[in-house]
This record gives structure tokens, C-alpha cells and sequence, in this order.
């Protein structure tokens, strides 16, 4: 089934909508003056900055609440005999 040049058309925009998703974030006034001002004295954009926090502090904060979750929730504990019984050692 042939599919018509429009179609092809809005199959391309969709996929392209779904590349750059977007996150809107509310900053109180002092945090959002000294981005301005990053970003004038820079010359790069807010959305720069913000990406670059977020992707520097992301890694750290995963790290952090899954080793939370594992203290929290340890799972089964094995002495040193069950251990090796399990691996066959």
C-alpha cells in the first residue's frame, strides 16, 4: 500500500516532535536571574545550562536512590555455605 507524500509528511514532524521533548521547570526569581545573566555574559541559551546541570547531577542522583533502594530492600541474604551450594562451587 503506497503511502501519499502528506502522510509521509506528518509521519517525519511526529518523529521529530518525539526527538526533542521538552520540560518546563519553575526556578524562583535569584535562580533564574543568575541563569539570565550566565547565559547573556556566555552568549549561550538558559535551555544550554539547565541541560548541562541536568545531565551533570543526573548519574549522581541515580547512583543515590538506587543505593537507597538497596539498603532499604536488601533482598535475600546468604550465609558463605548457601553461597557457594548456589554456585555450584
Amino acid at each position: 500500500m503506497a503511502t501519499s507524500s502528506q502522510e509521509m509528511h506528518l509521519l517525519y514532524a511526529y518523529s521529530i516532535a518525539i526527538l526533542h521533548l521538552m520540560l518546563a521547570i519553575r526556578l524562583d526569581k535569584e535562580i533564574e536571574n543568575r541563569l539570565e545573566l550566565l547565559a547573556k555574559k556566555t552568549g549561550r541559551t538558559k535551555t544550554f545550562y539547565a541541560r548541562e546541570a541536568i545531565l551533570e547531577h543526573l548519574e549522581d542522583m541515580e547512583d543515590y536512590y538506587l543505593a537507597v533502594d538497596v539498603v532499604q530492600n536488601p533482598g535475600k541474604l546468604y550465609t558463605a555455605e548457601e553461597a557457594k551450594r548456589e554456585l555450584g562451587l
